[in-house]
């Protein structure tokens, strides 16, 4: 091995050994509003006027700042021997509260609800299965329910699914034409983000978001403003109870909470439900069919793994769920971490 070799090794050593330093450098400089006071600036600050700004030690605040310069995620120029800082494109784009491409509440959810969860994921590995039986309730709902429980939890849970929404799957769902499908029903849609999307893509369509009766509750709130007429909500457990008519099915993001016979069970209703020519439009993060890339893909099936029962699948996996509930003609998208399959019934 050479020198240039080993040096690599080393540096990529330390960026995984040190990874959860970069994750909260990041979540706590936008938590307290770093990239969003630089954004709203004209110009760049000392770390002294951000830290008098934000309300942080001085001392802190420089420190944070100086790690932020050497992630990229700020930039740093001298003037009279003091540092200036301003964001990074990256910052300005994606860490910024304010930003319409924001993913903070995404990062929110990692820092408060995920990351200390990770803790037990050598007991996860250990035992193969999750430890939420121990943390909080017996099942992939009463998980969310435990998530659910305050108005702020899902308010982080909607603000989350929102960013990863504008990201990721909003460049799958603009390829695929739904303009036949009159009538939608969005399964755990409780954020609305799917909804208040398609109802003003497609304007004489509808739908219906159903979702358990406490976040149907929250949601609503959501849509003031928005054509009541258009956006219809209906609460109930879609393994249960029976789930609203409709031309189309929307599972986004729902599959891979569940194993495959959890799925099977919930596909074949849907297309017990379909009326002849209707369809289920399932958006999840994808795995490639070698399991080797997909870094994204991979980052959720270990949350899985550590949370629910489910897991991330390949493409044609999916398709062997869809096949084998009936539905036939089953078109797939695949885009960076998220992939859309159509079935028609």
């Amino acid at each position: 091995m050479t020198s240039t070799e080993d040096s690599e090794i080393l540096k990529t050593l330390f960026q995984y050994q040190h990874g959860f330093l970069v994750s909260k450098i990041m979540f706590t400089a936008a938590e307290l509003g770093v990239f969003d006071l630089l954004r709203e600036s004209e110009e760049p600050l000392t770390a002294e006027a951000i830290a008098e700004g934000l309300g942080t030690s001085r001392i802190g605040m420089q420190r944070l700042l100086e790690a932020c310069v050497g992630l990229k995620l700020l930039r740093m120029e001298m003037r009279d021997n003091k540092g200036f800082y301003g964001n990074t494109a990256l910052a300005d784009l994606y860490l910024a509260k304010s930003s319409p491409k924001s993913q903070y509440s995404f990062m929110q959810l990692d820092s408060e609800f995920y990351y200390p969860s990770f803790q037990n994921l050598a007991d996860v590995v250990r035992e193969g299965k999750n430890q939420i039986r121990s943390i909080h309730e017996s099942s992939v709902k009463d998980f969310f329910r435990a998530l659910y429980r305050s108005e702020e939890g899902i308010q982080l849970y909607f603000g989350a699914m929102k960013n990863a929404w504008t990201l990721y799957c909003r460049e799958i769902i603009s390829e695929c034409d739904l303009s036949q499908f009159r009538h939608i029903c969005d399964l755990g849609g409780g954020s609305g983000i799917f909804a208040e999307e398609h109802i003003l893509t497609y304007p004489n369509s509808s739908v219906t978001i159903f979702d358990l009766p406490e976040v149907v509750e929250k949601a609503k709130k959501n849509f003031e403003g928005l054509e009541e007429s258009r956006i219809s909500f209906q609460g109930g457990d879609f393994f249960k109870d029976s789930v609203p008519e409709a031309d189309l099915y929307i599972l986004s993001r729902i599959l891979h909470l569940w194993d495959d016979e959890k799925c099977m069970q919930l596909l074949t209703k849907l297309y017990k439900a379909c009326k002849p020519g209707g369809g289920v439009l399932v958006i999840e993060p994808v795995l490639d069919e070698e399991r080797v890339r997909s870094f994204g893909a991979h980052f959720a099936s270990i949350k899985l793994l550590v949370h629910t029962d489910g897991k991330t699948r390949t493409p044609s996996e999916h398709k062997a769920l869809l096949t084998a509930a009936g539905f036939k003609e089953i078109q797939a998208k695949h885009r960076s971490v998220y992939g859309a399959l159509l079935g028609r019934k």
